[in-house]
């Protein structure tokens, strides 16, 4: 519940902070007598469209630490978790990266990684993971979720997420406003009932596709942070083992913003922000 609460809350704030920014700015005064202005509106755009996703990713790390109720490890308390982080540490030096910070949170076996930055990011390992895998597939899923740091893979699919904003937001209210032109009969100024009904079932439509290529995007990443880890261990075959061992679990549910960091992905497969666990596997065999 609290989770549910949180994205709602985070979403309306976006909202409210854009709506007046687009106020402030100007940018909102695409409608016109005459039809659309399309500069102002390709502006009313790209502000929704990378502002929301750009809003999202400044605020990802203090929202995961929030959602999951990780708990930062800034002084290890036992060998654990000084594992965990000089773990952490070597593969931060080995890809070149500073040392993000490192958490643990309870719930079924799943990690994450997230942050604006790749020299300020947040690698955090669940309970069940630590209970249920050996070391050596802890350290492949640790590499995994530091390679997708190293590659930058959080600012990818903000810039990603917010074209395809951007292109809904747009194509939307251009077919909003054609529809609502070839429906009204009248000379009255402004738009119709048409536009602002168009526009809503496009904004659903068209989200939905722009879901897909997202998505898309984020299997191919997953492919890249597997191999990122392989590579950093020198070996694949933890990543492997790793890997056959989620197969086998039930991967944790992450929260809707940290979802396409996790190391285990859900079902559905054009919409899986994860490839299926033996296509990342055989990836990994043809290395």
């Amino acid at each position: 519940m609290k989770r549910i609460a949180l994205f709602v809350m985070t979403n309306l704030a976006v909202m409210v902070v854009l709506g007046v920014t687009a106020s402030l700015l100007g940018v909102n005064r695409f409608l016109t007598a005459n039809g659309l202005d399309l500069s102002a509106l390709l502006g009313f755009s790209l502000l929704m469209g990378f502002g929301g996703a750009t809003i999202s990713l400044l605020m990802s790390k203090s929202m995961a630490k929030w959602s999951t109720g990780a708990q930062v490890i800034n002084q290890p308390r036992n060998a654990d978790e000084a594992w965990i982080v000089q773990t952490v540490q070597n593969f931060a030096d080995k890809a070149g990266i500073q040392m993000p910070e490192v958490a643990i949170y309870e719930g079924a076996p799943n990690a994450f990684a997230t942050g604006a930055f790749k020299n300020s990011a947040l690698v955090a390992v669940s309970t069940g993971l630590l209970q249920n895998m050996t070391h050596e597939e802890v350290e492949a899923v640790i590499g995994h979720e530091v390679a997708h740091v190293a590659n930058g893979d959080m600012v990818t699919m903000t810039l990603i997420q917010g074209v395809m904003n951007t292109f809904v937001v747009f194509l939307s209210r251009v077919i909003g406003s054609l529809v609502d032109s070839a429906m009204r009969r009248d000379n009255n100024s402004g738009p119709g009932m048409g536009y602002y009904i168009t526009t809503i079932v496009m904004d659903i439509v068209l989200g939905f596709l722009a879901a897909i290529i997202v998505a898309w995007f984020s299997r191919q990443r997953e492919f890249r942070a597997d191999e990122g880890a392989a590579r950093m261990m020198g070996r694949k075959q933890p990543m492997i083992n790793a890997l056959a061992r989620l197969g086998g679990m039930e991967p944790g549910a992450l929260p809707k913003s940290m979802a396409a960091m996790g190391i285990a992905g859900g079902l559905g497969a054009l919409f899986s922000t994860h490839p299926p666990i033996e296509q990342r596997i055989e990836a990994l065999r043809r290395l």
